[in-house]
């Protein structure tokens, strides 16, 4: 089955991590998904990682969905809003799912540092890539949906609460997309569009994988490898988990209901039955609360 066969999505940050889950995860369910960041075949952004668009929107292809990658800075406006300009002619105006997944705070996060002493300026990007963008997004993307009359805003984040997450400038750029999903619903309810957040459990990116110094293939190596938070790897999910998630949920009827609020995948894992690509169901929000974090 394709629940979301003729759905048009986009997704801003898909160049890699959980953007890519979700992208994927998206095709999967059979949806046409425009798959958006800066990192490009022969331009790399500012993260000079590997990983491109292109390569997500060809992964897309493969799962059975529509890869369409265009490459977007959403920190501008004129990119954001050519983005959509080209969705409304090429999709006959129609947008069905919005997900805001950029961030690009990876090496801006100044742990165990009080704000004050945190770089001010790496502060303020984060604010800048992980609010502001998912603001220009969410200004430009939504007037398609209500025109419409439907649509689902999904706003990913860390965590499913206010509660503190051991920097200022990380929790303020973390903790607002919640906020951001609840605004969104108070406006867009009257005119039939929802908006939700969606947190991931411990994600085993491209990144952390880079950083435990192990591949998708071994993984559970990194348990005992002796770096920092290593002994909680067991428990972690990879991006399609959350893609899964957030695939299933743009296809249940009921997102009126559910709109402002926010969702964890093991919460989604555990209402829709799906499994994480390695066939595991990881519950983040169990073993945290066992071992204190929750």
């Amino acid at each position: 089955m394709l629940p979301l066969k003729g759905k048009i999505a986009v997704v801003a940050g898909a160049t890699r991590g959980a953007g890519r889950g979700i992208a994927a995860s998206l095709g999967e369910a059979g949806a046409t998904v425009y798959c958006t960041g800066r990192s490009v075949r022969g331009q790399a952004s500012d993260l000079n990682r590997a990983e491109t668009i292109e390569e997500t929107a060809e992964l897309v292809d493969s799962l059975g969905g529509r890869g369409i990658a265009v490459r977007a800075d959403h920190t501008s406006e004129a990119d954001v809003k050519a983005l959509f300009e080209r969705i409304k002619e090429e999709q006959n105006g129609r947008l069905d799912i919005l997900v805001n997944n950029i961030w690009g705070g990876e090496k801006l996060t100044e742990w165990d540092k009080p704000f004050w002493e945190h770089s001010l300026s790496k502060g303020l990007l984060m604010q800048e890539r992980a609010v502001k963008a998912h603001l220009i997004t969410s200004h430009y993307g939504a007037p398609l949906m209500v025109e419409r009359g439907s649509g689902l805003i999904i706003e990913v984040t860390d965590g499913i609460d206010y509660r503190y997450r051991g920097s200022l400038f990380y929790s303020l750029a973390k903790i607002s997309p919640i906020h951001l999903a609840a605004a969104m619903s108070a406006d867009l309810k009257p005119f039939g569009v929802s908006a939700v957040a969606v947190t991931p459990g411990f994600l085993r990116s491209e990144e952390m994988l880079e950083y435990y110094g192990v591949s998708e293939a071994n993984w559970r190596d990194a348990v005992n490898g002796g770096r920092p938070h290593a002994e909680h790897f067991g428990e972690s999910e990879t991006p399609f988990f959350v893609g899964r998630g957030i695939a299933a949920l743009a296809a249940s009827p009921d997102l009126m209901d559910r709109s402002g609020l926010v969702f964890s995948s093991w919460q989604l894992s555990d209402e829709f039955g799906f499994a994480d690509v390695d066939g595991n169901r990881p519950h983040w929000g169990k073993y945290a609360k066992q071992h204190g974090f929750l």
